[in-house]
């Protein structure tokens, strides 16, 4: 069969098996150019790295981009977990079962250890029990766990209650310009205020308690390493934007991660050396942020002035910066943080430079000047690479003749 990408409502319902495995492959390469660079870099080879790293939603955006620099740009064992859909005989798989798939395969070529679990939930009590097993029988502590996942339900393990997330304003109703990046029709968006049990569900979900059910089976088998980093990810982005992300029921759950950071530093700091941290990250293209009112309209134009200053960063760009120039920068050197303890690699975004530039176009932006002042096409490109379509090199007329 010929794939086309199936698109509905800036949803990408489906994916292109070779474009989203020649997307991996282009990023390890990249990723390893980075390793050249540091070690030209570190003469004395005195900088920290990781040495065995598990990543919690491992299989697009961010968690992919931090497994590809730890294995390709560091040399270390990682294991991935995330939860993708099987290919069926007339339907691809989602694009995490290729890329976890071609990771491997990359991982084994370049004599790499690497396990991915695919069809675990990491929610679950038996994804954890699967991490203890596979460091107990290769022998290593885990010294690098980052949290990195985008689910929009949870299943509690203890109780098999499913929770389901919202992204909706608190207190009142949000209104606001939003784009369809791929018709480009301006239109503007309402979502009522969440109930007290919608925001309960969202910071249930995408909120810190798994990330801490995660380090506690880990630390309660002695598997944490002595001084292990633990990150969660996380974005605040622009005033303007918190009715619906900051200040709404995603926001809540964004900050429950950040006091289950101090929480986990408390329990096991002085027990063993951990260090956890919230890292904000800069706004990129994910299979969800093309769906949250105004932020498409946002990133896009953003895109279109960091580019223009030759300062834009994709998942893969920030990564390598968030370890290079955050976690394993020279012995001794501490890990840097803002007044709240997190880590900010979204520096180059919120500099006020950018964001009165932003400010500024999205104040007159409309469909004449849309193209002068936004880069849609650039957030489409980045929508699709994350499905396996746009991908450069790959042939789209091409039959495929398996979707495993």
């Amino acid at each position: 069969m010929i794939i086309k990408p199936m698109i509905r409502n800036n949803i990408c319902l489906n994916a292109h098996p070779e474009g989203c495995r020649e997307e991996v492959r282009l990023q390890a390469a990249r990723a390893k150019t980075f390793r050249k660079r540091l070690a030209s870099s570190d003469i004395n080879g005195s900088a920290p790295k990781p040495n065995n790293a598990l990543i919690i939603g491992c299989s697009t955006g961010y968690g992919l981009a931090s497994r590809l620099v730890a294995a390709f740009g560091y040399g270390a064992k990682t294991i991935g977990f995330s939860y993708e859909k099987e290919p069926s005989a007339t339907k691809p798989a989602t694009p995490g079962w290729y890329a976890n798939k071609e990771f491997d395969r990359l991982a084994t070529e370049n004599n790499l250890f690497a396990a991915s679990f695919s069809q675990i939930d990491a929610f679950s009590h038996a994804a954890k029990q699967k991490a203890i097993e596979i460091a107990l029988e290769n022998n290593f502590k885990y010294d690098l766990v980052i949290y990195s996942l985008a689910s929009s339900v949870r299943v509690d393990p203890d109780t098999g209650v499913l929770y389901r997330s919202v992204i909706k304003p608190i207190g009142r109703q949000y209104a606001g310009r939003t784009i369809d990046v791929f018709t480009e029709k301006f239109s503007e968006a309402t979502i009522q205020p969440a109930t007290e049990e919608e925001i309960a569900n969202t910071v249930k979900v995408m909120g810190g308690e798994d990330w801490k059910l995660w380090i506690d089976a880990l630390q309660n088998e002695g598997l944490l390493a002595p001084e292990a980093i633990t990150l969660a990810y996380s974005y605040i982005g622009p005033p303007f934007s918190w009715p619906i992300y900051r200040d709404g029921t995603i926001g809540q759950a964004k900050l429950h991660l950040e006091k289950t950071a101090n929480l986990l530093e408390k329990d096991y700091g002085k027990e063993n050396g951990l260090r956890a941290f919230v890292s904000i990250n800069k706004a990129v293209v994910t299979r969800a942020s093309a769906v949250i009112p105004i932020i498409p309209l946002y990133i896009s134009t953003l895109f279109k002035v960091m580019k223009e200053r030759n300062i834009h960063e994709d998942c893969l760009d920030q990564m390598m910066r968030l370890f290079s120039e955050r976690l394993y920068q020279k012995i001794g050197i501490a890990i840097p943080t803002d007044d709240e303890g997190r880590i900010r690699i979204d520096d180059l975004e919120m500099g006020p430079s950018v964001q009165n530039e932003v400010s500024s176009r999205l104040a007159r932006i409309d469909e004449s000047n849309l193209h002068e002042l936004a880069d849609l096409a650039g957030f489409r490109s980045d929508f699709l690479r994350a499905h396996g379509f746009d991908v450069p090199g790959v042939d789209y007329e091409r039959e495929i003749l398996s979707l495993e």
